[in-house]
């Protein structure tokens, strides 16, 4: 096929028809400046052949015109059968028409349209599949490599050679290695793995889930055979549970805590009883010693009864005999009576302050205990912070113990020094001067070191200087010396006896603090601020002046007797003064009244249990006595007190020892049940005979995995003997297409090859000099030539085959330079002798040495 004229309407820039003609055979050039629409003819002849005129996809679109239109192209061509017109329009009436042209000229035939148009371009063209021979021999705009599909070339070549049905090359070999790969492809993925929805997998997963089955009734029987080895452990555990000398050892561990437990129980009981005694002895020396002054205070009341009694007796019969003087009396009295209030009054005031006395020194022994108590916590505050600070002083045991092993290191590496050293020894004559060694007497016989060497003072002779020599060395006794050194001195220590004795400060330092804290907690367990607390809570009691409490209570009720007395005897006086017939009805009646009080405090007295105080004081002391011995019989006991907690947390392990061997009984008992009904169960379903037929199916089911692994494996095989065969096949197939480039690249490169990728059809090094040149690594400019010049091969070989078709270049030599340029325009030349090759170039300068048939764009009316 070659092209005649090519005409556009409506196609981007070419809003106007516009038209290509007088395109010859051989080399033909289109020669304009950028964006003068070669490459839109390009791409329109591509449409034309290749582009369905119904196309709606973006190459259709991507032809329209800016100010909008239908693409339409026509082009006119020339093959065996005679010259055609091809046209095709898109989007507004779509068209697809294919018109002969008449031998003796005259108006075009019409012979197809539409759909059927379609079919007959691709016939004309070569392209009964869709995609011709522009994939192979048109060069776009911008393409360095080859292109299209790999499946073309290989047609190609398979055509060339007369190997169409050869199984090593063609589509034949692409049929069977297709249908090897499709049934591939149905059993396994890419990756030789099974694929999901074949047979091959189906048998996988078959067997996977046999296999999950099996191993369920593997697990089955080994629970089976583990319920059995458990039943028959829990039945010997039950017997040692229940064998009768571990109860009977439960059993007697129990009893002896609660023995134990009973008897640390009666021992507290018997202490609270002694904390009891004590109290109660307490109370009752209290009681005794409140009796005693109710009896003294009763005696002393009957005193001074009786005494008033008396008086009034006296008054009765004075009444008698003075009752001339009773005005005089009565004076008498009522100055006696206010004298009585008064001292009454004082009486009052006395006894108010003895009992205040008596409640601040009550509350002054208080606050002296409570003193005394935070005053010795103050001293051991003090005592406990001087010995917390000593304690941080000094080095801790483990820093001494590094200074010890620093200092027997330098006593052990002093010792090797010496030993390794020179040394003296010293015989005297008799009558000799003793030497000295560095100032220090020399001994007799005695082995002396001198590896830092030293001088000898030798009486009568001079000095002797004993230099060590290059061989002394005393580095490691240098740096022992100085590791201990610098121990010291990061412990701020002198030496090592003070880093002992401060050591020793320490740990005592320790001890009383130790000993601080648990005093300090025996005084003010709650702490100084409790202590503190308690003692202000505690005013400071005012100091008084007061009679003892029992004289002031004896002269207050004196002074209340008096002041009765005194009134008494006023109202004698007064009685007296008004009526002397009524004087001695007054005494007898004040005789009476203190009568009565005698009487009253007779009978006081009388209902005193106690009435002999000796007796009461020697029950005091009786009593005191008792007291110490209740304390200290309380503190016996409190000394020689059982632990009670660890008794009863020895009680609670011993039931709880009962306690969980009876849960644990029980729960084997149980366990032993259900252990017994699962393996009753499990034996009655048959689980060794489904294990058996699961292993069977298994086995089965394994044979036609392995059966489709293994064709897998056989179709691996095969699809790699195909691609081995047509690798092997490779120089045979490749033949012509080298046949026909090598004396193209002859005329760039001398000596040059090519070598093809077989599964690509394309370029992949040139060999050159002798280095093999990956295609990838060429200059860009390499690689376009390479193509160039690979298209014009296949073209001469499609002529050769009887099926020329056109060259088309658009702007294909852009990276090529001017020396390589004229060596491409004479490859063209000699490839356009007999064939088509179309040439678009915006380069107008340089390809003016082409030498080839020049066309143009013009307007088509």
């Amino acid at each position: 096929m070659r092209i005649r004229a090519i005409r556009l309407s409506d196609v981007r820039r070419f809003d106007r028809p516009v038209a290509v003609e007088g395109i010859g055979d051989g080399l033909n050039l289109l020669s304009a400046p950028n964006e003068a629409g070669k490459s839109t003819l390009f791409d329109a002849l591509h449409a034309a052949f290749f582009l369905p005129h119904r196309s709606q996809a973006k190459e259709a679109k991507a032809l329209r015109p800016r100010v909008g239109g239908a693409p339409e192209v026509t082009v006119e061509i020339e093959c065996a059968e005679g010259r055609y017109e091809i046209a095709k329009r898109w989007f507004s009436r779509p068209m697809a028409e294919v018109r002969r042209l008449p031998p003796g000229g005259g108006a075009p035939e019409l012979e197809a349209k539409a759909d059927e148009a379609e079919a007959r371009i691709a016939r004309l063209v070569g392209a009964a599949d869709g995609r011709g021979p522009a994939g192979l021999l048109w060069v776009r705009q911008g393409e360095q490599g080859l292109g299209g599909d790999p499946g073309l070339r290989r047609d190609l070549l398979s055509s060339v050679t007369g190997e169409v049905e050869a199984l090593t090359g063609g589509r034949r070999m692409d049929r069977a290695r297709a249908k090897a790969q499709a049934e591939l492809d149905r059993l396994a993925t890419s990756t030789g793995r099974p694929k999901t929805g074949g047979p091959w997998k189906a048998a996988q997963d078959e067997m996977e889930a046999l296999e999950a089955e099996v191993a369920r009734l593997t697990a089955d029987a080994a629970r089976l055979h583990d319920d059995l080895a458990r039943r028959r452990a829990v039945r010997r555990e039950l017997a040692e549970l229940t064998e009768p000398a571990a109860v009977a050892a439960r059993e007697a561990a129990l009893q002896a805590a609660t023995a134990a437990h009973a008897d640390a129980e009666r021992h507290a009981e018997r202490l609270r009883a002694a904390v009891s005694a004590e109290t109660m002895a307490r109370l009752t020396l209290e009681a005794t010693r409140d009796r005693l002054a109710r009896l003294r205070h009763a005696e002393a009341e009957r005193q001074e009864a009786a005494a008033a009694a008396q008086t009034a007796a006296d008054a009765h019969a004075a009444a008698a005999a003075e009752r001339a003087a009773a005005a005089e009396a009565l004076r008498a009295a009522r100055a006696a009576a206010e004298t009585a209030a008064q001292a009454r009054a004082e009486a009052d005031r006395a006894l108010a302050l003895s009992h205040a006395a008596a409640r601040a020194e009550d509350q002054r022994r208080r606050r002296q205990a409570l003193s005394d108590a935070l005053s010795q916590a103050e001293e051991l505050r003090r005592l406990r912070e001087a010995a917390e600070a000593e304690a941080k002083l000094g080095p801790d045991a483990k820093a001494l113990r590094r200074l010890e092993d620093l200092a027997a290191d330098l006593r052990a590496r002093r010792a090797a020094r010496d030993r390794e050293a020179a040394a003296l020894v010293m015989r005297y004559a008799p009558g000799a001067a003793p030497a000295t060694l560095d100032g220090a007497p020399l001994p007799e016989g005695a082995r002396t070191p001198i590896p830092d060497g030293g001088a000898l003072e030798l009486p009568g002779l001079g000095t002797l200087t004993i230099e060590p020599g290059r061989g002394a060395d005393s580095g490691a006794v240098a740096a022992a010396e100085k590791a201990l050194a610098e121990a010291l001195k990061s412990l701020s220590q002198d030496g090592l006896d003070a880093a002992r004795a401060a050591h020793d400060r320490r740990h005592a330092a320790e001890t009383r603090l130790r000993e601080a804290d648990a005093r300090l907690a025996a005084l003010a367990p709650d702490g100084l601020p409790a202590l503190r607390q308690a003692l202000a809570a505690l005013p400071e009691p005012a100091e008084t002046e007061a009679l003892p409490l029992p004289q002031a209570e004896a002269a207050a009720e004196t002074a209340r007797a008096a002041e009765t007395a005194a009134l008494a005897a006023q109202a004698e006086a007064d009685r007296d003064d008004r009526a002397a017939e009524q004087a001695e009805t007054r005494a007898a009646a004040a005789a009476d009244a203190l009568a009565s009080r005698l009487s009253r405090a007779a009978n006081t007295l009388e209902t005193l249990a106690d009435r002999d105080a000796v007796a009461l004081e020697a029950r005091i002391a009786t009593e005191t006595a008792a007291l110490s011995e209740a304390e200290a019989a309380r503190a016996a006991l409190a000394e020689a007190a059982p632990d009670l907690e660890a008794a009863e947390a020895e009680l609670a392990r011993a039931r709880g020892v009962a306690r969980n061997a009876a849960q644990t009984r029980e729960r084997l008992e149980q366990e032993q049940v259900a252990l017994t009904t699962a393996i009753e169960l499990r034996a009655s379903d048959a689980v060794e005979e489904e294990l058996a037929d699961a292993r069977a199916r298994l086995a089965r089911t394994e044979t036609v995995h392995d059966r489709l692994a293994f064709e897998v494996q056989v179709l691996q095989r095969l699809l790699t003997a195909l691609d081995e065969a047509r690798s092997a096949a490779r120089d045979r197939w490749f033949a012509p297409v080298m046949a026909e480039l090598r004396p193209l690249l002859s005329l760039l490169w001398e000596d040059a090859d090519l070598r093809f990728d077989e599964a690509e059809v394309a370029p992949a090094a040139l060999l050159r000099r002798g280095a093999d040149e990956p295609f990838d690594s060429l200059s860009g400019g390499t690689q376009e030539q390479i193509a160039i010049l690979v298209r014009l091969a296949f073209a001469r070989m499609l002529a050769t085959g009887g099926q020329p078709a056109p060259v088309i270049l658009d702007d294909a030599l852009v990276h090529t330079d001017d020396d390589r340029i004229e060596r491409m325009f004479r490859a063209l030349h000699r490839q356009a002798r007999d064939m088509q090759i179309l040439v678009f170039s915006c380069r107008q300068r340089a390809f003016r040495d082409l030498g080839a048939r020049t066309l143009a764009f013009v307007e088509d009316a």
